[in-house]
């Protein structure tokens, strides 16, 4: 049996309005909170039990998932009274953990869609002998991220800070938030303070001379920080780009009690939650509708987040933006490059065009 615990405490600021109301973690992409996908993936690869390390909004995790069964896992919940860091996060949800000092613990960042094989990670983890293997992930910039450079033989060779000079770029490999641990090394990690894995914990390995594993895969990744983000890994699972064991790709996915015009056009991995309507000649891409909302007759809307009983007027344009759970927006009004509309706000017809914050 491998145990793992899945991190999904943060607030998911970046994220707002749509976290405003619910973790970041349980956000549903493709009609489905992150949360689940990443359960899916670790039980179809031989994961039976799950820690949820909860903190923000902690009761929406118990609320949904229950024990598990429905997943075919079981699942325990480790609740942070405060914020304690990644390394603390993951020490906190060990006590919750049942396996022996010897045995792998996968650890998953709750905010990832990952097409790693999971199976293999854990695999090559337990037959090296490693005190901790990581998953590694090539990026275009890894000037936002942290450097793991590693050797021939995928053994890390340090942890590197964001560069801040060209010169400071030694790898374009960064870490992807999936580990596997010896549960022994994380009960290593100091309990009752903020742990930083990144600059505490895993520079601590290296240090001591324990074997850290490199993982270089370059499967499908995507950090679902941003809504920007939070679209397009939406608009991947539908579309089949993302792994998604047991998905027929689509154009649209078209979700029950959901309603579209016959002569609208819905398309480029749009997700239509339950009870949306979709009215009229209303044009829709690369979109997620949540429940309830509606989308009226002429408008268009691409590459954005509507939110639960969201109401977007007739003729209205809303492209690259996110608005709020319960927010309407008047006919004509054009929304673009990055404009964020808050829960339950009201934009009377024409009264915005080309908006970056509203």
């Amino acid at each position: 049996m491998t145990e793992a615990i899945l991190l999904v405490g943060g607030q998911g600021t970046r994220l707002r309005p749509l976290t405003i109301s619910t973790p970041k973690p349980m956000l549903p992409v493709a009609g489905l909170p992150v949360t689940v996908h990443q359960i899916l993936r670790a039980r179809d690869a031989g994961v039976s039990r799950v820690v949820l390390g909860t903190s923000y909004r902690a009761e929406v995790f118990a609320d949904r998932l229950g024990d598990g069964r429905a997943l075919g896992v079981e699942i325990a919940y480790a609740v942070e009274d405060e914020p304690l860091g990644t390394g603390g996060a993951i020490r906190h949800a060990a006590e919750k953990l049942t396996c022996g000092a010897d045995d792998p613990v996968m650890v998953l960042n709750g905010d990832v869609l990952t097409g790693v094989d999971y199976r293999s990670l854990v695999g090559g983890h337990v037959e090296s002998g490693a005190a901790l293997t990581l998953h590694l992930t090539r990026v275009a910039d890894p000037t936002a991220y942290g450097l793991v450079p590693t050797g021939g033989d995928g053994r890390v060779l340090a942890f590197r800070e964001k560069p801040q000079t060209p010169e400071e770029i030694v790898t374009d490999q960064i870490n992807a938030g999936c580990y596997v641990f010896t549960r022994s090394v994380i009960d290593e990690i100091p309990t009752g303070r903020p742990v930083s894995v990144e600059r505490e914990t895993f520079p601590d390995l290296l240090e001591r001379g324990l074997l850290v594993r490199g993982v270089v895969d370059d499967a499908y990744w995507l950090d679902l920080g941003t809504p920007w983000d939070f679209v397009r890994g939406s608009a991947d699972l539908v579309r089949g780009i993302a792994p998604w064991d047991g998905h027929e790709a689509a154009d649209a996915l078209v979700l029950e009690g959901a309603q579209v015009s016959d002569r609208a056009v819905v398309g480029e991995g749009t997700t239509v939650g339950p009870g949306v309507q979709v009215r009229g000649d209303a044009l829709v891409e690369g979109s997620v509708l949540l429940e309830g909302c509606v989308i009226e007759a002429g408008a268009r809307v691409v590459d954005s987040v509507i939110g639960q009983r969201a109401r977007i007027g007739a003729g209205a344009t809303v492209v690259g933006s996110v608005v709020g759970d319960d927010a309407v927006i008047g006919a004509g009004n054009e929304l673009r490059h990055g404009a964020r509309v808050w829960p339950g706000v009201e934009l009377p017809a024409t009264a915005v065009r080309f908006s970056s914050d509203a």
